[in-house]
């Protein structure tokens, strides 16, 4: 089989294939259930008021993730020492799958109700998440794993765009615009999971990378073991610690968006095309990141990324402070596309930072503390953010949104990429020595 461009280029196109499948796959739970729909249908119909609704989103979004953090580094040392990384991945994702249906079941005025369901959901989505990640190093060389990941990204945007055009067509045609009509939507985003899903069940193969001395320890042993052993990645570290604050405006943005934009006055139908709009925005960008990124270097990818973050939500606060009241949607439309750069950019290159400075035989562990880092910062900014936008005002929302971005940059300047990637190398030649 001649596969087309991207994946012509690699050694292994179908195994890069599967595994960007599975980030097609979850789109349906990031876009419609987390970002799009859901936030939307449970602040105006499941709980009916739109400050508690505020008020509970945000609580309901960062409990999921705290557990997340809780669960991470247990999960990943569980993977590496009995090989199941794969197993966990495709278990999460079908529990994910089935309450994503049942959020369907969710009827107006049982916020309560819809918040026990979807914070399992987005659980069992967040640590497959990780896990996927985890495969990253294995598919990829040192040479390709910027691109490799690109791929994924710009395979889960285009997902994202055909998930909304099927939106877009089902509230244009079938009158299921309203918030009120759209539960056949959850449905569909499971089923879409489900189908997307496959090729990662019959083609993505267990990673290489532990040791029989890693196996021989206890889970407790080798979670502290990862800690420790991070002193020897102190470049790993700094990244994690400016991942850690930016990660607080990504996560906010992710489980925001919808609401923001409502705020701004697109509503119902407006609200699918925008999101149409700044997902192809995302995906776009994903594909230039795709084809450039090992050429420009990810340490100016990110730089970039956040430069234009920053701007994003300065404009959205300025907007805020200057017409405060019904400004015109165009501006938003635009600002719009800066916030669908700032997706589609950042976290490709983010996550490859963590491949690049993981050595082989800990790569689930340390992108388990790397997803630990990313919901534990969506968890402190996503309540964060919504507690201050529901009890003290919109314009302050946006003035600390805007200010996670910029400290996150001014802390990642400190990160040498160069002299992270040979910490990587050094740790696994102490692991190879160690095992003959």
């Amino acid at each position: 089989m001649r596969w087309p461009p991207p994946f012509r280029a690699l050694s292994n196109p179908r195994t890069v294939w599967a595994w960007g499948m599975y980030d097609l796959a979850n789109q349906s739970f990031t876009l419609l259930i987390i970002t799009l729909l859901f936030p939307i249908y449970f602040k105006e119909v499941a709980v009916g008021d739109p400050q508690r609704g505020d008020s509970l989103w945000s609580i309901g979004a960062s409990s999921a993730l705290f557990v997340v953090v809780i669960l991470s580094p247990i999960v990943g040392a569980i993977a590496d020492r009995r090989s199941i990384r794969k197993k966990i991945l495709i278990g999460t994702g079908i529990c994910c799958i089935i309450l994503t249906i049942l959020l369907s079941l969710i009827r107006p005025s049982s916020g309560w109700i819809g918040l026990a369901i979807f914070i399992p959901a987005n659980i069992m989505y967040q640590l497959g998440e990780n896990m996927l990640a985890s495969f990253l190093p294995g598919i990829s060389t040192p040479r390709t794993i910027g691109r490799v990941s690109a791929i994924g990204w710009t395979m889960g945007y285009l997902g994202g765009v055909i998930l909304l055009m099927i939106v877009a067509f089902g509230a244009m045609f079938f009158g299921l615009g309203s918030p009120e009509d759209w539960r056949v939507f959850f449905v569909i985003a499971g089923v879409w999971f489900a189908i997307g899903m496959v090729p990662a069940m019959l083609f993505l193969r267990e990673p290489e990378g532990h040791t029989q001395t890693a196996k021989s320890r206890s889970i407790i042993e080798r979670i502290s073991g990862s800690v420790r052993h991070l002193r020897a990645h102190r470049q790993l570290v700094r990244f994690l610690v400016a991942f850690f604050v930016y990660g607080f405006g990504v996560q906010t943005m992710i489980m925001f968006a919808a609401i923001i934009a409502s705020d701004f006055g697109i509503q119902r139908e407006q609200l699918i095309y925008f999101t149409l709009q700044l997902t192809v925005t995302a995906g776009a960008t994903a594909i230039v990141v795709a084809k450039f990124q090992d050429r420009v270097g990810i340490r100016i990818t990110i730089l970039a990324f956040l430069g234009v973050w920053i701007a994003s939500c300065g404009a959205l606060l300025a907007v805020e402070l200057v017409i405060p009241n019904n400004p015109p949607q165009w501006i938003f439309w635009v600002i719009g596309n800066g916030i669908g750069i700032g997706l589609g950019g950042i976290g490709t290159a983010s996550r490859s930072i963590v491949g690049f400075f993981a050595p082989k035989h800990r790569t689930a562990e340390f992108f388990g503390l790397w997803g630990m880092s990313y919901k534990l910062a969506g968890a402190i900014g996503v309540l964060s953010f919504g507690q201050v936008k529901a009890w003290i005002g919109d314009a302050q929302a946006l003035g600390l949104l805007t200010g996670f971005f910029g400290v996150g940059l001014i802390l990642f300047l400190r990160v040498n990429i160069n002299a992270g990637r040979r910490e990587a190398i050094r740790s696994e030649r102490v692991s190879n020595h160690e095992r003959v």
